[in-house]
């Protein structure tokens, strides 16, 4: 096994940042100077944007339910409260590994930059990512989650880890990338987090009518005029263009709320299809939820009788039934029960049993009560065989023609043979019971029994 595998089944710490620290420059669409700042944040904060120039300075969680805008970045909102491109810093401090961070801005969109993540990871590392004593906890699938969108796909599946398989590709055809990568801090610093946001040079036109990338030049962009690549420098990767394609994913994915362990398979995505995924996981996750409760709930009403299907019982199904706990469980192991009318139990009497200090010092001998009680609990978890039990506690009334023929003594296998002779009214109850050791009758009795409700017990 690698140590990869290794740490991914190791309980991991939530991280934050140690230091404040700032970064000024131009947001991307609304043109407006910008400066943000990164502080630290107690553990499950998560991420909290916090406008510096609004009255009150509200904030606002990215969050899946708080998008509102998908045209080119991911936008969120709470009443009047608006941030808009939040992707690349969200997806610097998810890569970074940093779980809970407040971001202070004086405007309404983060900086663009250069257009990647990598001013962003360098303003997070310079304020030194630091342990919190919580565990992070994770979002992980039961089952693959899907969402297409024309000829775009993305695909979430159940994986121990985050891994981000990709393929990207502009209208036409022309400039087709994929990629696989394992996203890790390391992976992500050096591979993703350089690479630089990209736009079609007949896009543009149509985007300043929306009134978008005000704020855009070749300093914070890629633009790509037919089989040209415009920029104020070379590429940084060959595939530059697929790499920008998961650093958004990964920026996106953090509206989960919390990091994500799965093997994403993306085919041309987006920001609309990455946040229409996340709503999808967020719904998958809600529905294998409620339909863990649910069968937590029908467990809950299988230990309130014995199941129909149920022949034997160990010692956990007997603590579920019987009300009974230690010193006063006389029943080990049921080991055959037939239709609602017999039932063969064990008790192994062991020298350790409490009693014995007592009953007698230096002769011990299992006590004729405690007998009957073991013949009680037997007949008891028979009588609450019956579905119409469900909820209810048979309580011992009394005992009729009880006897003891022989000394039960440590070492001995207490066999207890109950049969149910009558139940009248499903309140009232009788039962024929004998304790056997080694195949030979040591005690008997007739038992009468009243069901109740548990409630009213």
């Amino acid at each position: 096994m690698s140590n990869k595998a290794i740490n991914l089944s190791m309980s991991i710490k939530q991280r934050t940042i140690q230091k404040e620290r700032s970064i000024k420059g131009k947001a991307l669409h609304t043109g407006d100077e910008v400066t943000l700042t990164i502080k630290p944040a107690e553990s499950d904060v998560g991420y909290l944007f916090r406008r510096m120039d609004l009255y009150g300075k509200p904030e606002i969680k990215p969050l899946s339910k708080q998008v509102t805008e998908l045209v080119r970045n991911t936008t969120i909102s709470d009443g009047n409260t608006k941030v808009h491109t939040i992707e690349h810093m969200l997806s610097a401090l998810a890569g970074c590994g940093v779980d809970n961070a407040i971001i202070e801005l004086d405007a309404s969109e983060p900086p663009i930059l250069d257009g990647s993540a990598r001013p962003f990871v360098n303003l997070v590392m310079e304020a030194e990512p630091v342990e919190l004593e919580k565990d992070r906890s994770f979002i992980e699938l039961q089952e693959p989650v899907s969402v297409t969108s024309g000829n775009r796909s993305m695909i979430a599946l159940p994986y121990d880890g985050f891994r981000i398989t990709c393929t990207s590709a502009d209208d036409r055809g022309v400039h087709v990338q994929h990629l696989s990568l394992e996203i890790d801090p390391e992976t992500y610093i050096a591979q993703v987090a350089p690479a630089r946001t990209f736009t079609l040079y007949e896009d543009i036109e149509e985007l300043l009518k929306l009134g978008k990338i005000r704020g855009g030049s070749l300093d914070s962009a890629i633009v790509i005029k037919g089989d040209k690549i415009m920029s104020k420098e070379p590429l940084r990767f060959e595939d530059e263009f697929v790499r920008h394609k998961i650093l958004d994913i990964v920026g996106d994915l953090c509206l989960l709320g919390k990091p994500l362990k799965a093997h994403i398979i993306a085919v041309r995505p987006g920001h609309s299809l990455n946040a229409e995924l996340s709503s999808k996981i967020l719904e998958s996750v809600s529905k294998a939820e409620q339909a863990k409760k649910g069968a937590l709930a029908k467990d809950h009403e299988k230990k309130a009788y014995v199941m129909p299907d149920e022949t034997e019982l160990d010692v956990r199904r007997i603590l579920d039934v019987l009300p009974h706990r230690f010193p006063f469980v006389m029943i080990d192991r049921v080991v055959s029960i037939e239709g609602n009318e017999s039932l063969t139990g064990i008790k192994n009497v062991s020298i350790n049993e409490p009693f014995f200090t007592g009953h007698f010092p230096g002769h011990p001998v299992m006590p004729g009560v405690l007998q009957l009680e073991a013949m009680a609990q037997a007949a008891g978890i028979l009588l609450l065989r019956r579905g119409s039990c469900e909820g209810k506690v048979a309580f011992f009334m009394s005992a009729d023609k009880v006897k003891f023929r022989k000394p039960v003594v440590p070492g001995d296998q207490l066999e207890i043979k109950a049969n149910l002779v009558k139940v009248r009214g499903n309140k009232l109850a009788t039962a024929e019971v004998s304790c056997f050791v080694a195949g030979k009758v040591v005690s008997s009795a007739s038992l009468m029994f009243a069901i109740t409700d548990a409630s009213e017990a």
